[in-house]
C-alpha cells in the first residue's frame, strides 16, 4: 500500500498526468536450482494412510486390545524374552493397520516392527494363524458403515446410514385458527373502508351534479326574467304533492347502502 501512496504524493506534488504514473510492482523471480533442493521428486505412495501423531505428551495407544489367547501366547514369549502388553499390542495393531485385503508378509513385517527377529516371526505367525480363523475382516473391532452400492441396505449391523429423504430445512407456516380469524377480521375491515370510499365518492358526485343544477336553474330564470320568483314558486306548489323517495345506492364492490325512506314537501304545507 505504501507504493500507492508514494506514486499518489508524487502525482500531486509534480502534477503529472495519470496515464504517465505507474505503480511500482516487484518482477516475480524463479530459482529452479532451490526450487529443485527442496523438491527432490523422491516420494514414493505409503501403503497406509499417513497417522497424525496427537498433540499431547503421551505415546499414541494402539487400537488393538489383547484377549485371553493372546495372554497364553505372551506368557509362553515371556519364558525365553520380556515383552510387555503394550507391546504386543502395538505390533499386532501395526500389522492389521499395515494390511488389508491382502497380509503382509514377513519380510515386510521385519520392516515394519523393529523388534527380535524370532519375536517377529513368532508374533508374525501368531497373527496370521488369527486373522485366517477370525470370522471378520480385521482383528481390531470397526464400525459397520454403508457401502456405495447399496448391498448393505438390509444389513441391521450397519451404522451411518445415508438419508435416502431430503431434509426439509424450511419450516412451513403454522395455519391455526388464530391466525384466520384474525385475516377475516382484516378483510372485513377492508370491505368497509371501500365501501366508506364509494360512499364518498358518490356523495361528492351528487354535489357537483346539485351544483351544476342549481347554476342551471338561475340560467333558466335568468333567461324568462323571473326576477321575483313568481315561476319559481309555481314549479315548486305543482311538485309538492308528490312522494319522493330515496332509492339505495348500489356500490361498485356489490354492497347495498340501506336508505331510510323519506317523503319530502314543500314548507309551504307545513
Amino acid at each position: 500500500e505504501h507504493h500507492l501512496q508514494r506514486a499518489i504524493s508524487a502525482q500531486q506534488v509534480f502534477r503529472e498526468k495519470k496515464e504517465s504514473m505507474v505503480i511500482p510492482v516487484p518482477e516475480a523471480e524463479s530459482n529452479v536450482n532451490y526450487y529443485n533442493r527442496l523438491y527432490k521428486g523422491e516420494f514414493k505412495q505409503p501403503k497406509q494412510f499417513i497417522h497424525i501423531q496427537p498433540f499431547n505428551l503421551d505415546n499414541e495407544q494402539p487400537d488393538y486390545d489383547m484377549d485371553s489367547e493372546d495372554e497364553t501366547l505372551l506368557n509362553r514369549l515371556n519364558r525365553k524374552m520380556e515383552i510387555k502388553p503394550l507391546q504386543f499390542e502395538i505390533m499386532i495393531d501395526r500389522l492389521e493397520k499395515a494390511s488389508s485385503n491382502q497380509l503382509v508378509t514377513l519380510q515386510e513385517a521385519k520392516l515394519l516392527l523393529n523388534e527380535d527377529d524370532y519375536l517377529i516371526k513368532a508374533v508374525y505367525d501368531y497373527w496370521v494363524r488369527k486373522r485366517k480363523n477370525c470370522r471378520g475382516p480385521s482383528l481390531i473391532p470397526q464400525i459397520k458403515q454403508e457401502k456405495r452400492d447399496g448391498s448393505t441396505n438390509n444389513d441391521p449391523y450397519v451404522a451411518f446410514r445415508r438419508r435416502t429423504e431430503k431434509m426439509q430445512t424450511r419450516k412451513n407456516r403454522k395455519n391455526d385458527e388464530a391466525s384466520y380469524e384474525k385475516m377475516l377480521k382484516l378483510r372485513r375491515e377492508f370491505s368497509r373502508a371501500i365501501t366508506i370510499l364509494e360512499m364518498i365518492k358518490r356523495r361528492e358526485k351528487t354535489k357537483r351534479e346539485l351544483l351544476h343544477l342549481t347554476l342551471e336553474v338561475v340560467e333558466k330564470r335568468y333567461h324568462l326574467g323571473d326576477y321575483g320568483g313568481e315561476i319559481l314558486n309555481e314549479v315548486k306548489i305543482n311538485r309538492s304533492d308528490k312522494e319522493l323517495y330515496a332509492t339505495p345506492a348500489t356500490l361498485h364492490n356489490g354492497n347495498h347502502h340501506k336508505v331510510q325512506e323519506c317523503k319530502t314537501k314543500h314548507p309551504h304545507h307545513l
